[in-house]
């Protein structure tokens, strides 16, 4: 072949068609590590799968086919249905010791009771006396009968625990609240201080009620007497009739004369002519 046809058919080459470099050692190692590491990977996902998903095995998923009464059928994979129904299992939690309360009354130990969970009082349940010690009572009757405000029940640092009631006169109206009377005479000590100045105010506050009583019979009383007094009187309506007595004269050369009523002395002057 001639030399110059040589050199033609080498720059008729491509860049695709050029010959590929040699790969040096350290490139190769390289290669043979990366390969290596892929194998590996691949191992281990072999082995993750389950043994129907081994390579060269087909796996196939088994549905079940449910009517919907819709006209239409539902497939449900037999995998979906038992991750359903699959129950979690879980740990048992510590066991802890419990805080037991210690009772006000007998020093026995106890869990829960009906005064401690309603009041906040560490009394059991068997120590609990409704008829005296622990009796309950209304908020009407704390107000009344230990003279307190609603804000010594309901704002004062801690304000009172109750328990509500359907009311017994008429159950459309308010629920009635009920207070631990225990809790209401400690509650009155705090605010009066004393009994003797309880007392006090309670007398006080019946004097004042009893002058209010006087005063509201006496404005009464004077109203009944106002009422009466103007039902005997009587206005004389009828018509007054004059009775004049002699004719008198008062000027002759004008001819101006007058007369006087005898009972309620009314002067008439006229003039004759």
């Amino acid at each position: 072949m001639d030399p110059s046809e040589s050199e033609g058919l080498k720059a008729g080459l491509g860049p695709e068609q050029s010959p590929k470099p040699e790969l040096s050692a350290a490139m190769q190692a390289k290669i043979e590590r990366n390969r290596q590491q892929a194998l590996m990977l691949r191992q281990a996902r072999l082995a993750s799968r389950p043994s129907s998903a081994v390579e060269g095995a087909t796996s196939a998923k088994i549905s079940k086919t449910i009517d919907s009464g819709a006209g239409f059928f539902i497939e449900e994979d037999e995998e979906e249905k038992e991750q359903r129904t699959r129950k979690v299992v879980y740990q048992p939690a510590p066991v802890i010791e419990p805080d037991y309360l210690l009772c006000d009354d007998c020093q026995k130990p106890f869990m829960d009771s009906y005064l401690s969970n309603s009041f906040d009082l560490s009394v059991c349940d068997k120590c609990r006396d409704n008829e005296e010690k622990h009796k309950l009572i209304s908020r009407t009757e704390a107000k009344q009968h230990y003279l307190l405000k609603d804000c010594d029940l309901d704002q004062r640092e801690p304000p009172l625990r109750f328990t509500l009631k359907k009311n017994p006169h008429n159950p459309t109206w308010g629920d009635m609240k009920l207070y631990l009377k225990l809790q209401v005479e400690k509650r009155c000590m705090e605010v009066w201080g004393s009994e003797e100045a309880l007392e006090e105010a309670k007398e006080t506050r019946e004097e004042n009620r009893e002058t209010q009583k006087q005063k509201r019979f006496n404005k009464k009383v004077k109203e009944l007497r106002r009422a009466v007094r103007s039902s005997m009187w009587t206005k004389d309506t009828s018509v007054h009739q004059h009775q004049y007595g002699p004719e008198e004269v008062v000027d002759p050369e004008e001819d101006l004369y007058k007369k006087t009523c005898t009972t309620c002395g009314h002067e008439l002057t006229y003039e004759k002519m």
